[in-house]
């Protein structure tokens, strides 16, 4: 497959905060996939145990790390932001979080998979440094890096990366890429990067299908990335709310928002991103740190106005079959 730890042009997704479980990962890699864990929001400790029960099992898994953003946020637009929210809050009974900056524990996180010698690492939101690609490579890990542009590729390409992750505007959950830009659809992104830079290519954005995946494969990529078409999967961690939502009529639109976190992410569209898209500041981490108890509380509450439901453009096509059934589904 060009990729020595690819057994098939199917790759699930990593989705941070919980839907990705070690259970999801290694049903993957049983049936022939390559499963992804999520380090992202994950403390150190808790990654490792991920990673040495995935281990256990024997099959073919990667890990992918958030790289920290910049601390730009405006002190003053959080605040007036969390001042707009603690209505909210107040109706779930709780209260907000502390929106402080963080960096996710990246350099321990980066330490760990360096040591244990993870066999796939993916970047999202940044590059790894020159130095850091060459530590996991001795470790035996092949390391990508996900990207939004075809100039964000030639930057992946220049650190060292095996590959990148082309993530059209289709997907779910959060834009992965950082120097911001025209953002692309799927398959031109596959086919501007093809023709800029000498680097494989895995596709990622609005696949949940074999049809999707043969598309991308026509287009030049090496494999096709699936994280919503896994959502209502049984070893998925994802609360039944969200579950039902993603088929469910009324939530039939995608919308991207920084709404939650910040960050430019897609999820199904509801009346939390309707009434504050226009007032969230562009402060990642700060508004996760801060939206963070409130979308537990309404997550808790099973309130899908307020949740945070993180999916790519063709959602509804999502069922809820054992992972495995999934897979082979998705592959040509």
């Amino acid at each position: 497959m060009g990729l020595r730890q690819l057994p098939g042009p199917v790759v699930q997704a990593p989705m941070a905060g919980g839907a990705t479980t070690p259970e999801l990962v290694t049903a993957v890699g049983k049936a022939g996939g390559l499963g992804m864990l999520a380090a992202g929001y994950l403390p150190t400790a808790g990654l490792a145990e991920q990673i040495a029960t995935v281990r256990d099992v024997g099959v073919p898994f990667g890990v992918n790390l958030f790289v920290p953003t910049p601390d730009t946020a405006d002190p003053d637009a959080v605040d007036a932001y969390r001042r707009r929210l603690e209505p909210a809050a107040a109706r779930l009974g709780t209260e907000l979080g502390v929106p402080g900056w963080t960096d996710d524990e990246y350099e321990a996180k980066l330490d760990l998979l360096a040591a244990v010698g993870v066999p796939v690492v993916t970047f999202t939101f940044g590059l790894p440094t020159e130095q850091d690609v060459i530590a996991l490579r001795r470790a035996g890990t092949e390391v990508g890096v996900t990207v939004n542009s075809p100039a964000e590729a030639v930057a992946a390409d220049r650190v060292g990366a095996d590959f990148v992750v082309a993530q059209g505007i289709e997907a779910g959950g959060h834009r992965g890429g950082w120097l911001g830009g025209e953002q692309f659809g799927l398959l031109s992104l596959i086919r501007l990067i093809r023709s800029t830079v000498d680097i494989k290519v895995i596709a990622a954005g609005g696949i949940a299908d074999a049809v999707g995946v043969r598309a991308a494969l026509a287009a030049g990529a090496l494999a096709a990335y699936a994280g919503t078409a896994f959502l209502r999967c049984p070893e998925a961690g994802t609360p039944e709310p969200y579950r039902d939502a993603l088929v469910a009529p009324e939530f039939a639109e995608t919308r991207l928002t920084r709404a939650y976190t910040g960050r430019w992410a897609r999820g199904l569209a509801n009346r939390f991103m309707a009434e504050q898209e226009r007032y969230a500041p562009e402060a990642y981490p700060q508004l996760h740190g801060l939206t963070r108890p409130l979308r537990a509380a309404a997550t808790a509450a099973g309130d899908t106005d307020v949740m945070a439901m993180w999916a790519g453009q063709s959602h509804a096509l999502a069922t809820d079959e054992p992972a495995a059934k999934v897979l082979h589904a998705l592959t040509p």
